[in-house]
């Protein structure tokens, strides 16, 4: 059984995964529930962090199934001190993990759909990336650009939408490098075989070009998501309690986000001057040029078919950006129209061509359920409460910076959106309740949505974009292990989330 259990992942971490499964039992009857919900949350994270060695859907499933049969999260129903909830008419009042499910119905609507149809794209994608890859020849430049646009698109789309599109460019260069490599193509006809010239230091160094570049772009979905009523989930759900329409909401927010993007700038072009915390890899210049000419090669070589093909795809991009911009349907809606759009005009009709497109997300989707189940144990047995109450009760001026301290160290351990509508429906009730008035009110929702969204990228655990890099096809190819993510975007969570902090203390103090 050992041999087969968890497949090819390392001895120590098998028998690690059994002793947490073994010791979780006797911690539940030792130490109680809220201490055994905390060391759940302790091996989920360890599960993430080994992602490269074993997919967290199998590890982080074992325990989140393991927390519903110790009672610790009800799969269906709402639980409060060990008994299911009842309304009045006797009925069981629905919770748990079913519930948290479908608060998130539309992110995973995204992922299943979104995904799938930004697969259809990537031919389109990998034509304009080619094209600025190769004419950018300044790395801080194109670093820049990709925080900047990252950023502009999230604050009107989606993150998860814009960090599946970096996804699928960077699979599709490091696919274009590979096929180099392994054939036996004279792109830049120099006399000597492409596969000569790139050696395993280029490799590397082309690893980790594409590692800076898209560890920018997931920060800069953050950048841009904070600071609009659709950049994130939890934006909208604030926004909606406090009756803020779009341009309001950016307004509000505008103080303390704009300042934060700005800085996030400057530390792109610090990191990419200095090359502190692994940024700063060039595009291998003899790389550069074999792709370059390939890129050439292969527009001579299009077809007709391919460049109708551009041309549906191309259209279905606006129409994509039309329809998240104008919120017309929710975005997994809209991410199986362009399924539908693309396919049906490209003439792609057979049912195992469409299968390929689903094959990125679903593992993915399967994981945030998996994750769902924490939350819905962080939820049952209010882990968060303490820290709730005790910020509520401190002197008013301070209650803005020390909720944004709180909302930003709880969403680097748990769901960013999952921390915010906590704390946001416990403040709605402390303004309900005549606890605090309509102006503390919106400093408190003000610091609520800039805490769980800037210091949240100091881990995978906070931003699902950030998770979805983590555990997508990607991250085994550019050696983006969990270690390294944090590292990465630790320059980041200081710069973000302590301007942020001074940001909140003097716009809202």
């Amino acid at each position: 059984m050992l041999k087969y259990f968890l497949g090819n992942s390392p001895k120590w971490f098998k028998m690690t995964m059994i002793g947490f499964l073994i010791f979780n039992v006797f911690s539940l009857f030792a130490f109680g529930e809220t201490v055994t919900s905390w060391l759940f949350i302790g091996e989920f994270i360890f599960t993430l962090a080994m992602a490269l060695k074993c997919y967290p859907l199998q590890s982080g499933g074992l325990l989140a199934i393991e927390a519903m049969a110790l009672g610790l999260a009800h799969p269906m129903y709402k639980v409060d001190h060990g008994k299911v909830v009842e309304n009045a008419a006797g009925e069981a009042i629905k919770g748990g993990v079913l519930l948290e499910v479908e608060h998130n119905l539309e992110v995973i609507l995204l992922l299943v759909f979104m995904v799938a149809g930004i697969y259809f794209m990537k031919p389109l994608l990998m034509y304009i990336f080619s094209k600025v890859f190769t004419k950018i020849k300044s790395k801080l430049a194109l670093s820049l650009l990709f925080v900047f646009l990252a950023a502009v698109l999230s604050a009107f789309l989606d993150a998860l939408t814009v960090t599946a599109v970096l996804i699928s460019v960077s699979v599709g260069f490091y696919g274009v490098y590979h096929k180099i490599a392994s054939g036996s193509s004279d792109h830049d006809k120099d006399g000597i075989l492409d596969r000569k010239e790139l050696n395993k230091d280029t490799l590397e160094q082309f690893r980790s070009f594409l590692r800076s570049l898209i560890m920018h772009g997931v920060v800069g979905t953050a950048l841009g998501g904070v600071c609009t009523l659709v950049g994130e989930p939890q934006n909208l759900l604030i926004g909606e309690r406090m009756g803020w329409d779009f341009v309001e909401f950016f307004l509000k927010m505008a103080p303390i986000t704009m300042p934060v993007l700005v800085g996030g700038m400057l530390t792109t072009t610090v990191l990419e001057l200095t090359g502190w915390f692994g940024f700063g890899a060039k595009l291998p210049k003899v790389a550069a040029e074999i792709i370059e000419a390939y890129t050439v090669e292969q527009d001579a070589q299009r077809t007709d078919k391919e460049k109708f093909g551009l041309i549906v795809q191309g259209v279905s991009a606006v129409l994509l950006i039309i329809g998240l911009a104008l919120h017309i349907a929710p975005v997994g809606f809209i991410g199986l129209g362009l399924i539908i759009v693309q396919t049906a005009f490209m003439g792609i009709i057979d049912e195992h061509q469409l299968g390929h497109a689903f094959e990125e997300a679903l593992p993915f989707t399967g994981l945030l359920v998996v994750f769902f189940v924490i939350v819905a144990m962080i939820h049952q047995q209010h882990l968060f409460s303490p820290i709730i109450n005790w910020a509520l009760q401190q002197d008013p001026a301070s209650q803005p910076g020390l909720f944004y301290i709180a909302n930003g160290f709880l969403s680097a351990i748990s769901d960013n959106v999952f921390v915010a509508t906590v704390y946001i429906g416990e403040v709605q009730s402390a303004f309900h309740n005549k606890v605090i008035g309509p102006e503390q009110y919106e400093k408190l929702a003000i610091a609520i949505n800039t805490g769980t969204n800037l210091p949240s990228v100091a881990t995978p655990n906070g931003q699902a974009a950030f998770l979805f890099l983590l555990t997508s096809s990607l991250a085994p190819l550019i050696n983006l292990s969990y270690g390294k993510m944090v590292k990465m975007a630790l320059p980041y969570t200081i710069v973000l989330g302590g301007l942020g902090y001074i940001m909140v203390k003097i716009v809202l103090s």
